[in-house]
């Protein structure tokens, strides 16, 4: 089993003690977890037209495409949602719009070096998904007749 605890060795941080990387608080009716700034950014990585999006941008050769591009190599993804989570990443800094002066006008976007600096994380994160899919789905299947039964 994973320690569940690291303890703060920053003197100078009042935070309390951390959880994988989270901090808390120890209080006499247990630890208190605060929502914290991070938790966008994680909601907006856990996302999965951002994992998509950021999966395609990292396979092609200089991490750039067009928005045709991108939107033909992700299924299901409607052109308003593409571009939000474009709008999006962008605005985290994860990736980069580039516009050409063009008739008609050309636009390509191209995962910056903090986007690709998260790519290892996503390898961890899917690949956990990927090495227990099947145990999730029987837990749900259990849990669903267990829910009908009682």
């Amino acid at each position: 089993m994973v320690p569940a605890k690291t303890e703060n060795t920053d003197a100078e941080n009042a935070q309390g003690d951390f959880v994988h990387g989270r901090p808390y608080i120890q209080t006499p009716n247990g630890p208190l977890f605060k929502p914290c700034a991070p938790h966008s950014v994680l909601a907006r990585l856990g996302d999965k037209w951002t994992i998509l999006v950021v999966s395609h941008l990292a396979v092609v050769p200089g991490h750039r495409l067009r928005f045709t591009a991108l939107k033909a190599g992700i299924e299901g993804i409607t052109q308003r949602m593409l571009t939000l989570t474009l709008r999006n990443l962008e605005r985290d800094g994860l990736l980069r719009r580039h516009q050409y002066p063009e008739v008609p006008a050309r636009v390509e976007y191209e995962l910056t070096d903090l986007g690709a600096s998260m790519l290892p994380a996503l390898e961890g994160f899917t690949s956990w998904i990927r090495e227990n899919w099947s145990r999730i789905e029987g837990n749900r299947r259990y849990y669903d007749g267990a829910s009908q039964e009682g």
